[in-house]
């Protein structure tokens, strides 16, 4: 059976449109990540605890999930609730990717521990410009303590 690869960035995006975006972004800057895209919530929480689909992969940590709140099945907001309470992935930083500018969803999100929160640009130019600094700052200037 073949091992799946590592993936350095969990990716949880229900858009195509706002993934592949994320995705050209991520290549351009030339981080040599491997990203794994996921469309759900529920998919997402297979990922992090190897079960499902995922459940033969090796056991090792993103050093980053991007993650939107608004996503079918689990929400992201489940989602980093359930990373931020477990003693191991709560250390794994987590992006929220959304297009919610609302302070309440803010304030929930930072309360759960989210690392940063960040609201998707509307046009393309923009939209590349802030997901490229963000790739660039926790795939390579931003130092992990945890093991991978």
């Amino acid at each position: 059976m073949d091992t799946l690869p590592i993936a350095d960035v969990l990716l949880v995006e229900d858009s195509p449109a706002d993934a592949e975006m994320t995705l050209t972004t991520l290549r351009a800057q030339r981080t040599d990540s491997c990203v794994e895209w996921v469309r759900d919530g529920e998919i997402a929480l297979d990922y992090l605890y190897c079960q499902g689909i995922y459940l033969t992969r090796q056991a090792v940590l993103p050093k980053l999930v991007l993650l939107d709140l608004k996503l079918p099945k689990v929400d992201g907001l489940e989602v980093l609730r359930r990373m931020k309470q477990d003693g191991l992935l709560r250390a794994v930083p987590v992006v929220v990717l959304t297009s919610s500018a609302t302070e309440e969803d803010m304030v929930r999100c930072y309360a759960l521990g989210v690392n940063s929160y960040v609201v998707k640009p509307v046009s393309f130019d923009q939209f590349h410009l802030e997901i490229g600094k963000l790739g660039i700052y926790w795939l390579l200037v931003n130092k992990t303590h945890y093991a991978r």
